[in-house]
Formats: C-alpha cells, structure tokens, sequence
C-alpha cells in the first residue's frame, strides 16, 4: 500500500518512531519534495483516519514498524494517496486482496443493502465479515456509526 511506504518513509529516514508534526511535514514537503506542505499535512490527516498515525502533544506516531514496509527503489507517491477511502472503498479493497471478484462483490453488497435497509458502508463490512475477511478497524468504526444512530 502506497499510503503506508509513504508514512514510513520520514520515521526510517529518521530512525524514530515518533517525530515532531513539523519534522514529518518538512520530511515529505522539502527533504523529498513529494508534496507540498499542505498536502503533507492533509497525509498526516489521512494517515491518522487509517490507523497509520497517531496525534499526540504535537506531534505524529507511527502506530506500525516503519522499518517492516518495504521501500522500492525510486518510490515516489501518487497524489492519490492524500484521497481518504470510504469505508465501502476500504471494505471493497480488503475484499478484492483476498481474491473476491470486485463486480461480484459489489453487487452481493448492493443486494445486501437493500435486503437489510442499511448504508452501502455498513452491508460491505457486514459481508466482508461473514466472508471471513479481516477489515480492521473499518468494522469498528461501522459498528460505532450503527450504536450512534446512523447505519
């Protein structure tokens, strides 16, 4: 996953696991000149929404071993990687990378949306858990979404 060698990168670079909001911004804006430093700040936004990060007194913590993720020669990320998923785009990945077929898939979710009368996001977790694929931390986020009224 792109979003995650990009995160890596400025704690390997580094060799911390936690690192100052501003370090990690001029990490990506001008040490890599990935991008700019808004959008170094819009990752971080990002990065936190997945799981990959974690704010405190300022600064990021990377909630994984940078140094596990493998870095390809010459990587530079994709622009797409400031695009925070939906819950439905993330269940539907984690259920194409355990080899679903995404056209089957959608359309088992879109039956089963309509059979439960919830949102497109809570019958895509719905299905990937009865199909045994993990989706982390997307199910508890849908599950607190249905105890907080929505669904």
């Amino acid at each position: 996953m792109s979003l995650e060698v990009t995160v890596a990168v400025p704690f390997r670079q580094r060799g911390k696991e936690r690192l100052g909001e501003g370090e990690f911004v001029v990490a990506l804006s001008l040490d890599r000149d990935w991008f700019s430093p808004d959008q170094a700040k819009r990752l971080i936004d990002v990065a936190a929404g997945r799981g990959l990060l974690d704010r405190e007194d300022g600064d990021v913590v990377v909630t994984f071993d940078p140094d596990e993720v493998a870095v390809p020669d010459e990587f530079v990320p994709d622009e797409s990687v400031l695009r925070e998923q939906s819950t439905f785009e993330r269940a539907l990945d984690a259920l194409v990378a355990a080899g679903e077929d995404k056209q089957e898939t959608v359309a088992a979710v879109n039956r089963k949306q309509a059979e439960l009368g919830v949102t497109l996001e809570t019958a895509a977790v719905l299905y990937a858990l009865r199909r045994g694929v993990d989706v982390g931390d997307v199910a508890e986020r849908t599950k607190r979404g249905l105890r907080e009224g929505g669904g």
